[in-house]
């Protein structure tokens, strides 16, 4: 039910006015509610509480100057229970809230420092420092890279003359072997030149050689020396293949060779050496008299008509060098096989040059021929 007005609800009774709920006389206007006069009404300094303001349990008295030393930000506002009021400490300090957010703050005529401030000359001075410290150490980065080029360069110039000394050396290693193998070359050609190759020598002679028909007789002749004056070529036999005709006071005979036939004149003869000049209009090549005397051993190759047979070739040595017994002059031996028809043909050396002129063979024997010096004829009818 309703509580009666009376003792209170614990047994005391209702306070009274002026009356605390503890039994205490309540705060009189000017006394606190704990008994304490009040402060008066006195005006408060800059950035103190007014008087009269109630402080709360915890909270650190009013003092004038409480917000000098408060770790507190400046200009954060009103009081609240354990913060202190952020109004100027004194008349002329600079408020340190920020000017815009994230501006640090400064007293007035100081030159603000944040991002996108002007510099102030410390600040300069050091980024100039900075800028300094980094170009030189890029000036040495580079200094030191030019000088590792450098070297490199010096090392590959080295390499390079090492390398062009090496190829000089190797070419002039090459030039000498080549000049030896050049020397060598040339010394084998002359071997080569020097070693007797009947069939080289026979290809080159057989054009200049043919067959000679005078009246019922048939031998041999070769075109010698160079051209006559008048023209033609001049050709060499023996006397004896040309001798039924001479003495029967013809001249003419007939120069054959394969299907080809040709006119030619006795121009000179010698009975006791068996030699006869003869003379064509036709061209043909003449073959070189031997300068040098033969040798015994000599290799030669004897080409001729024996029996008719043109372009027959044999082979053989020079035996002897011998003088004629019969006074007729100096002959040569050798044992190459000839035959009847191979009077007046050639006697050939290894360098394709006639050495002598074939005359005869000796009766009841094989292997001894004989012919007559090339000199021998050249000096009678000055050929050659």
């Amino acid at each position: 039910m309703p509580a009666q007005p009376g003792p209170s609800s614990f047994g005391a009774a209702p306070a009274q006015p002026g009356q605390s709920s503890f039994g205490t006389p309540s705060a009189q206007p000017g006394q606190s509610s704990y008994g304490t006069a009040s402060a008066q009404s006195a005006p408060a300094y800059p950035g103190q509480a007014p008087a009269g303001s109630q402080s709360f349990p915890g909270q650190p008295p009013s003092s004038p100057y409480a917000d000098r030393h408060s770790s507190a930000p400046s200009g954060a506002g009103s009081s609240y229970p354990g913060r202190p009021v952020s109004a100027p400490v004194h008349p002329g300090q600079p408020v340190s809230a920020p000017s815009y957010p994230g501006q640090p703050s400064a007293y007035p005529g100081q030159q603000v420092s944040g991002f996108g401030a002007p510099l102030g000359p410390p600040e300069r001075a050091a980024r100039r420092s900075r800028l300094a410290v980094v170009a030189l150490t890029l000036a040495a980065v580079l200094a030191v890279v030019s000088g590792v080029q450098a070297y490199q360069i010096y090392r590959l110039d080295d390499r390079l003359a090492a390398a062009d000394k090496r190829m000089a050396e190797g070419q002039g290693a090459d030039a000498s072997r080549l000049d030896g193998l050049e020397q060598r070359a040339g010394s084998l050609e002359k071997q080569a030149g020097a070693a007797f190759n009947p069939e080289a020598v026979a290809s080159a002679v057989l054009p200049s050689v043919f067959r000679v028909r005078a009246g019922q007789f048939t031998g041999t002749a070769f075109a010698v020396g160079k051209a006559p004056s008048g023209g033609g070529t001049t050709l060499l036999t023996n006397f004896h293949v040309v001798e039924s005709v001479f003495v029967a006071g013809e001249r003419k005979v007939f120069l054959e060779r394969k299907d080809q036939r040709f006119e030619a004149t006795i121009i000179a003869t010698d009975k006791d050496k068996d030699l006869a000049q003869l003379r064509t209009s036709a061209k043909f090549a003449g073959l070189v008299a031997a300068r040098d005397p033969v040798r015994s051993g000599q290799q030669i190759i004897v080409v001729g008509a024996p029996l008719g047979l043109q372009d027959s070739v044999t082979t053989g040595v020079v035996s002897a060098f011998r003088e004629d017994e019969r006074g007729g002059g100096p002959v040569i031996q050798f044992d190459a096989p000839i035959n009847p028809g191979n009077s007046g043909g050639p006697v050939i050396n290894g360098s394709k040059e006639v050495v002598g002129i074939a005359t005869a063979k000796a009766r009841n024997a094989e292997g001894i021929g004989l012919a007559v010096p090339i000199k021998t004829a050249c000096d009678r009818f000055r050929l050659c």
